[in-house]
């Protein structure tokens, strides 16, 4: 209480009466009362009439706040509600004629009750949509908001969010509206109980077969129809989840069927060709066309898929393993189409996205059997951005076996079922949930004690939500998504009826609590140049410990794996700054920047080399093994790959998941290849200023895939910080 801490020592306040009430908060929690706020709320509004305080102000509002606490014991000797607060507020103000502060408190709340109406008002977020607002329509830049379908999605979307916020729990949705969290998806879930990502069990679907619709499709017996069946796989896990999917170890998962068409064709020469020496080079010959042709396919089909919500899938490829002759070629075609680009004017495909596992001993060193596909790698990530990195000994350290990402970044943890057996595929994540660091460092006004304070406060409001995001996905029928709950893609197969909650308990599924802006937290308390400030890191180190400790004490207490999660921030990066801004106004080099960083990457305004970038993040994802990426920056390196490769080997034993950030733009009208001016709305060629998107190809990464801003403009503040990114490139 003010009076407590001896700001107005004159005042005859019964202290330990107030402090035995108790606020109903809007969500229904009881909290305990805190005249401080109040202070606070009344200084800052002070301040933004007049520009600064004004002599003698603090002890006005001090003297105000008593009176305001006065009359609160006078009425309520328990519980008071904020509204009931707010208008003792008001009127003491009036009583005290500080009219022009009655007002502005006036409106400061009004418009905050406003907000929070038209968050769950679906004709206002619709006239949104219709006006062609950018934070509905661009919310995700691989979404075009310009066809029916994405149209018809975006505004299923607007009413799946008013009914999600309201089947939240109170306090929880009240947190997400204010921007202390982010309940990511709301489109989605928990209007439905939809699951986010995961890696699809291929291997049992196409060896097994599954269902799609009304047709039962029988096992593979040729590459080719291997990777159609995945094509359709993919687009209808898809149409049944909201994240990202992945299929593991490709190039081992197909070997079994090239060999199935090599077998063919060996017995094709055996009647054909009476020299029996070149039966084996005629069959490998035709097996390697087969290959390469059913791995463009998949690249096309990929590609010119779209799923129910008006989108290409969310795909990654996992490969690099495999050391035989049909796996070695698998991944030798997946690399050169990806090089030869799509279509007439070889665009870069943004999807699926490659992820290249290196291990010593198969390709990371001279002498290993597949250093030449490494080199392969090399070329297709300096001319296509593509492949990131997964550093095998590294994955297996930080998440407990090797498995590539559910989708962009979300990684699942070494499993084992009743048998012992290690299990990745067919295994999900069932949502997330993003803590806004930053805020609560702001709040904290440069006291640690109270960034702790706070912070457990949030994690509370964290743990209430992803219980819930659990809760809601076990409501889900195996007949809600037959695709992956009764035809394989989540491994078993379960009948009608079955409870789903059997592929997600005993930490077989993971629920993800989300960060974002470890930069801008350590920023607020030790300037905004810390990198190299040893207590700063190690600060920001123990939030991160904290976060898992939280994480790994909620999983054994649900039995559900609770993972810390890089947040890919596409559009929160924008939202939590933006939101902070209005609360805090322009704090340099935080809210200022229009944008926060991502997770634990480095201040993106900055220069450093990509060794230097390395070394600082590799501590951090053994506290957040649940998602994470690495990405380092370049100039244009498509004659220059062994620079990339002295990246690569220098990751290899330092992190587990690394991407490449090099300039691949090309603009079609004067054949300019590097790097895009970035601009206000968009970006243009340096050479001669085109900003036509079908006339250039511009690819920026948006967040853990790659994306086309030129085509599909993003929201401002991703789109500025790209734009900061790619001027440091340069």
């Amino acid at each position: 209480m003010l009076s407590d801490i001896g700001v107005v020592k004159e005042a005859d306040l019964n202290v330990e009466a107030l402090k035995k009430v108790k606020v109903v908060k809007r969500d229904g929690r009881l909290v305990e009362f805190n005249d401080q706020k109040i202070y606070e709320a009344l200084l800052k509004a002070d301040q933004k009439i007049h520009g600064e305080l004004r002599p003698f102000i603090e002890q006005k509002i001090c003297e105000i706040v008593v009176k305001v606490d006065k009359e609160i014991l006078t009425r309520y000797a328990v519980d008071i509600k904020i509204s009931e607060i707010q208008t003792i507020v008001e009127q003491t103000l009036l009583d005290e004629r500080e009219y022009e502060l009655a007002q502005e408190y006036i409106h400061y709340r009004t418009k905050r009750d406003f907000e929070r109406r038209k968050a769950t008002d679906i004709n206002f977020t619709i006239g949104k949509l219709i006006n062609k607002d950018q934070t509905v329509v661009n919310e995700n830049a691989n979404k075009d908001s310009d066809v029916f379908n994405t149209q018809r999605d975006l505004t299923a979307g607007i009413v799946g969010k008013s009914i999600g916020l309201d089947m939240l729990p109170p306090h929880v949705a009240n947190a997400h509206q204010k921007g202390d969290i982010h309940y990511h998806d709301l489109d989605y879930h928990p209007y439905t109980p939809m699951t986010n990502c995961c890696l699809i069990d291929f291997e049992g679907m196409l060896t097994k077969g599954f269902k799609i619709g009304n047709a039962d499709v029988e096992p593979a017996k040729s590459i080719q129809t291997a990777t159609a069946q995945i094509s359709q796989i993919i687009a209808n896990v898809a149409s049944s989840q909201y994240g990202g999917c992945s299929a593991d170890r490709i190039d081992e998962l197909l070997a079994p069927f090239a060999e199935k068409n090599y077998q063919k064709h060996l017995v094709d020469a055996r009647e054909w060709i009476d020299d029996q020496s070149k039966h084996e080079a005629y069959a490998k010959k035709k097996t390697a066309k087969d290959i390469y042709d059913a791995m463009q396919s998949l690249e096309y089909e990929i590609n010119t898929l779209f799923t129910s919500n008006g989108q290409t899938p969310f795909t990654s490829l996992g490969f690099g393993l495999g050391v035989n002759w049909f796996e070695r070629e698998i991944q030798q075609a997946i690399f050169k189409i990806r090089i030869a680009g799509l279509g007439k004017e070889k665009r870069t495909a943004i999807f699926p996205k490659l992820i290249f596992t290196i291990k010593k001993g198969v390709n990371q060193s001279p002498e290993d059997p597949n250093y030449d596909i490494k080199q392969l790698a090399l070329e297709c990530a300096t001319k296509r951005m593509y492949p990131d990195i997964l550093n095998y000994d590294k994955i297996v350290e930080l998440t407990g076996s090797f498995k590539v990402p559910m989708g962009c970044r979300s990684f699942l943890q070494g499993w084992k079922n009743e048998a012992g057996e290690e299990v990745t595929s067919g295994r999900m994540n069932l949502g997330v949930v993003t803590l806004n660091l930053p805020r609560i460092a702001l709040e904290a006004e440069g006291d640690q004690e109270k960034f702790w304070h706070i912070l457990d406060e949030r994690l509370a409001i964290m743990k209430d939500a992803l219980v819930y995001r659990v809760e809601r996905c076990r409501q889900a029928k195996p007949e809600n998504a037959p695709i992956l709950y009764q035809y394989g893609a989540f491994g078993e197969r379960l009948k009608k009826g079955d409870d789903v909650d059997q592929l997600f308990r005993n930490k077989r599924a993971t629920v993800s609590m989300g960060y974002i802006g470890l930069y801008e937290v350590a920023t607020s308390f030790f300037g905004p140049n810390w990198e190299h400030d040893t207590k700063a890191k190690a600060f920001t180190l123990d939030i991160m410990k904290y976060l898992k400790q939280h994480a790994d004490d909620w999983g054994n207490q649900y039995g559900y794996h609770f993972s810390v999660y890089s947040t890919p921030s596409e559009s929160l990066t924008d939202r939590f700054c933006r939101m902070d801004k209005d609360k805090f106004g322009e704090i340099e080099d935080i809210t200022s920047k229009d944008y926060y960083t991502n997770s634990f990457h480095y201040d993106v305004r900055k220069d450093p080399t990509p060794f230097e970038k390395l070394d600082f993040e590799k501590d951090y994802p053994a506290y957040c093994s649940g998602g994470f990426i690495h990405y380092c920056e370049y100039p244009v390196i498509q004659q220059n790959p062994k620079a990339l490769e002295a990246v690569w080997d220098y990751a290899y034993n330092r992190v587990g998941y690394l991407g490449t950030n090099t300039p691949i733009d090309h603009c079609y009208e004067c054949d300019f290849e590097g790097d895009f001016e970035p601009t206000e709305r968009g970006f243009k060629c340096p050479n001669c200023g085109n900003t036509n998107p079908k006339t250039s190809d511009v690819v920026k990464r948006t967040c853990g895939y790659l994306g086309n801003p030129q085509a599909r403009p993003m929201v401002h503040g991703r789109h500025k910080e790209i734009s900061a990114r790619v001027k440091h490139m340069k």
